[in-house]
Order: structure tokens, then C-alpha cells, then sequence
């Protein structure tokens, strides 16, 4: 009897690693310019398209426009607003994990809009309540970047809020893993310029803020640095609450993403806190995207080439959709570069094609 058990104790061992080590083959579900999340029969619909098309991961926003989308004890203890208010009487993060774990599909609570608080609106709560936290550029203006106003990501403030919303929901939901993107951990390089990092660099530099170059390199690393000292902290947190959940980052591609956005994202994989990294490769053309696969098949070292799922843009509100014949062919280019699997952007894609499906 006790071999007996050993020998399926071991096969289960097996078949867990197998299944966890399976490409990773995604959508990200959005709250903007799509009906995904609006009711449980439109969640049973992803689910089905997604099962349908050959999709194992659903990555479903759960933080965007400063608000969550299921019932938040945090929200409500930092804002007094406890969800999303298109979504009541509901928790549509529930409703996914249970209908997308009835076809044996992956969900992951990406939290979208990491350390921004507002897209075109100083008016939140947000902007109210924690003055302090508000990121500044080197005029003293707030920080904002294509329309997203942002937090200063390296104050406690912000930080401890990220890890308070992302540990809530690893504890509270049956989730399969958490995600940060192009603003979490990030900021844009032009940010830093307030007292509280004044006066942190100057203790730990000796240095005081470069006003006449925003992007100076020794701030700019610095900067990173503290990302990704961030970044660490977030994956070290969520193992030790569950240390089945996965933890992925989906930042811009290397080096913009440093340069622009602080995200020094081959160091996260390198450094060991990322189980997985899906890079934006964002392009509209196939020879742009082979450039940049190429590129990003020579940043991280060949043994880590497994951890990286290529980010490919295929839909974008009412205007743009990859045709069926170039998706094909962004997949096939995966494949020659090495890497195993990608994610979507968006799962709306599913919707226009309704026919794709991986191979």
C-alpha cells in the first residue's frame, strides 16, 4: 500500500509540474472598450472563445481607473469606495475564476493601472486624499504621461497600497496568479522630483535632483533600482501568502521600458521574481515585429527564454484588427525565435475573428 501511494503520489507530483510548465497561451479581458466583464453570460462567452481558440491564461483587469472591480475592503479603507460602481451586486473576478477553472483555464488578476490614479482627471479621491503620494516633474507640475497621472511609485504610500490590493486578492480568491504591467512596478523617468525623493536620494546619494536633466543616468538607474527593489519585495509577498500563485509582469520592451518607464525588467527575470515576463511587442507591422522579437531574443539569457511569452497586439477598441493570415504569422515567428507561447491584446480579438485558433 505504501509503495502504491508513492508511486501516485509521484505521478501527481508529475502531472502538477507538466501542467504548470505548459506554454503560456493568453487574452487579456479589459473593462474599456469591450462588454467582457458586464454580465455573467458574457464572462461564460470569453471563457468559451477563449477555450475555443486555444487559450489556457485569461489575464481580467481587476484595477483601473483607481477603483477595483470586485468588492474591495482595501478600496473602501483607503477612499470609502468599495468597488467599481459598473458592477453592482456583483464580483465579476469571482465569476471569471469560477467559470474559467470549469474548462481548465488559468485567471490572473492584472492590476492595470498600477501607480496611476487618473487618466485625463485630477479630480479622484485619489488626487484629494494623499496629496503626498502625487508624482512631480522637475517644473514641481504633477506628473503625467500620455493623459495617466501618476503616483510617486517610490513613496511607501502607493507602494503599500499595490501590496495591500494585490495580497487581498491572492488571499481572498482562488486566483491562479497576479499581474503587473507597463505601470506597475513603474513611472515615467520624468518623475522623482518631490521632497519625499529629494530627500532620499540626497541621503543615499550625497547627490541633489538633477532639475536640469530629468533623465540623468545615475538618477535615472537609481530610480529603476528602486523598482525593482519594489518588484521583489511584491513577488516575495505574494509567495509567502501562497506560494502556488504565480507572479508575472507585462512591461514595455528593453530599453524603452528603462528608459522612459523605469522598468528594468531583464534584471526581474534575471534576479529571480518573475515566473514569467510577456514584453508588449506591440506593432502593426510583421517586419517591425520580427525586429523587435529578435531583439528580445537576445535579452535574456537562452535557459530564461521559457519565462518570456511575447505580448503581440491584435486589437485595439473599434479601429485596428490584425488580420487571421498576420497573427499566424507573428506566431509562427515565435516559434522561430524560440518562444513557446504569447498573449493577446485583447481578448475583443476573439469577437472579430471568431474562427482563430492556435495550432
Amino acid at each position: 500500500m505504501g509503495k502504491l501511494f508513492t508511486v501516485f503520489a509521484g505521478l501527481c507530483i508529475c502531472i502538477l509540474t507538466y501542467a504548470q510548465e505548459s506554454p503560456v497561451r493568453g487574452t487579456w479581458v479589459t473593462n474599456v472598450a469591450s462588454e467582457a466583464l458586464h454580465s455573467r453570460e458574457n464572462i461564460k462567452k470569453v471563457v468559451n472563445q477563449s477555450k475555443a481558440a486555444g487559450l489556457n491564461h485569461l489575464f481580467v483587469v481587476v484595477w483601473n481607473r483607481g477603483v477595483t472591480i470586485y468588492p474591495s475592503k482595501v478600496l473602501q479603507k483607503y477612499i470609502g469606495v468599495k468597488q467599481d460602481d459598473h458592477y453592482p451586486g456583483r464580483d465579476p473576478l469571482q465569476e471569471m475564476i469560477e467559470e474559467a477553472h470549469k474548462q481548465g483555464i488559468k485567471v490572473h488578476a492584472w492590476f492595470e493601472f498600477g501607480f496611476s490614479y487618473g487618466y485625463k482627471d485630477t479630480s479622484s479621491s485619489w488626487f484629494k486624499r494623499y496629496p503626498a503620494w502625487l508624482g512631480r516633474n522637475n517644473k514641481g507640475e504633477l506628473l503625467q504621461k500620455n493623459g495617466f497621472y501618476w503616483w510617486n511609485a517610490l513613496h511607501p504610500g502607493p507602494q503599500r497600497l499595490m501590496r495591500e490590493l494585490v495580497l487581498e486578492v491572492v488571499k481572498h480568491y482562488d486566483i491562479d496568479g497576479v499581474q503587473g504591467d507597463d505601470r506597475l512596478p513603474a513611472m515615467p523617468a520624468e518623475g522623482g522630483f518631490d521632497a519625499y525623493t529629494a530627500a532620499l536620494y540626497k541621503s543615499e546619494k550625497q547627490l541633489g535632483l538633477p532639475f536640469d536633466n530629468p533623465k540623468d543616468e545615475t538618477f535615472l538607474q537609481w530610480k529603476a533600482d528602486k523598482l525593482s527593489l519594489f518588484c521583489k519585495s511584491l513577488y516575495e509577498a505574494v509567495k509567502h501568502q501562497r506560494p502556488a500563485c504565480i507572479v508575472s509582469w507585462a512591461p514595455s520592451i528593453y530599453p524603452w521600458s528603462k528608459e522612459q518607464y523605469l522598468q528594468d525588467w531583464p534584471t526581474w527575470l534575471m534576479g529571480g521574481y518573475a515566473d514569467f515576463v510577456i514584453p508588449q511587442l506591440y506593432r502593426y507591422k510583421l517586419a517591425d515585429y520580427e525586429k523587435i522579437l529578435k531583439a528580445l531574443s537576445t535579452q535574456v539569457p537562452p535557459n530564461l527564454l521559457k519565462k518570456v511569452y511575447p505580448g503581440i497586439l491584435t486589437s485595439l477598441g473599434d479601429g485596428y484588427q490584425a488580420s487571421p493570415e498576420m497573427m499566424k504569422q507573428m506566431i509562427s515567428l515565435n516559434r522561430k525565435y524560440g518562444f513557446e507561447g504569447e498573449v493577446f491584446f485583447y481578448y475583443e480579438t476573439l469577437n472579430k475573428v471568431p474562427s482563430f485558433k492556435i495550432d
